[in-house]
């Protein structure tokens, strides 16, 4: 459990708050966009693994980054015009030793799509992630970010070869501290009113079916 590991609990404060500072206040849109991070990484990770697995044993087994990929938006366009992109540059192990401002484009323009497009147009998986954004904004804070979770990922395989848990229960206790980061007071303060608040401000207001109020503070009560 993480209450047993400080180095990896200080790990995931840190990357809390790297998008505190960089002005990503909001704990869940900071954890979407952490756990989108973590999703190329372990991608990344897991593709490699596999491909050694199959280079080992001899079987045959076709990596996630092998050939190249045309954006869905120019799939209709005439084949002179189409761009393929190189699917081995939008391995995480590829892109984090890029400069911030390439970085940043690289993923928000390649890797990300690529990600949402991962199993095809019609799969389930595209269908959910098709209002997915990355919206990470500044290149400093995706470059902090990457190398957070590296260090994280770090500490995770030295737990896991050490203490002998499973790298996957590892892994859930990270997201379950992630998770419990939202309710913590300081990560953009209570978002959401307590409930005594909303009873003291209704009983102020004293507010009357058909009528309408103003909140300024743009609460959601």
């Amino acid at each position: 459990m993480l209450q047993n590991n400080p180095e990896l609990k200080n790990k995931i404060d840190q990357l809390w708050n790297k998008f505190w500072s960089g002005g990503i206040s909001n704990p869940l849109t900071a954890i979407e966009q952490i756990t989108y991070l973590l999703f190329m990484k372990r991608l990344d990770e897991l593709d490699q693994k596999r491909q050694a697995d199959a280079e080992w044993t001899g079987e045959k087994y076709t990596s996630k980054f092998e050939g190249t990929w045309i954006p869905p938006e120019e799939r209709n366009w005439p084949v002179a015009e189409q761009r393929p992109i190189d699917k081995r540059s939008l391995r995480w192990s590829e892109f984090k030793r890029m400069q911030a401002e390439e970085m940043l484009q690289h993923v928000q323009g390649k890797v990300f799509p690529f990600l949402k497009d991962l199993n095809g147009a019609e799969s389930n998986f595209t269908h959910h992630m098709k209002n997915a954004v990355f919206i990470i904004p500044k290149p400093a804070l995706l470059v902090e970010a990457v190398k957070t979770i590296d260090e994280i990922f770090e500490v995770m395989e030295k737990d896991s070869r050490e203490n002998g848990q499973a790298f996957q229960d590892i892994q859930g206790d990270v997201y379950e501290m992630l998770l419990a980061e939202i309710a913590t007071a300081g990560k953009n303060g209570q978002f959401r009113t307590p409930r005594h608040i909303i009873k003291l401000m209704a009983e102020l207001v004293q507010p009357q079916l058909g009528h309408k109020i103003a909140d300024p503070a743009c609460v959601t009560g």
